[in-house]
């Protein structure tokens, strides 16, 4: 597991907290916000995957 998969995960959750609870105060921007935030762990998690299928394709 590449590094990039644990830190986008955590971003995704980290957003999906900000997203909810900006929900349920009706913060608008608070809700942008975590939903950007999802969708950069979601890229920043893709990104690892990828550099781990390369390395683990560079090893065979």
């Amino acid at each position: 597991m590449h590094k990039d998969e644990v830190v986008g995960a955590g971003k995704q959750a980290n957003g999906a907290i900000k997203d909810v609870i900006g929900g349920l105060m009706g913060d608008a921007r608070l809700q942008a916000e975590g939903k950007l935030d999802k969708a950069e762990g979601k890229v920043q998690q893709k990104i690892g995957e990828v550099k781990d299928a390369a390395r683990d394709a560079l090893k065979k």
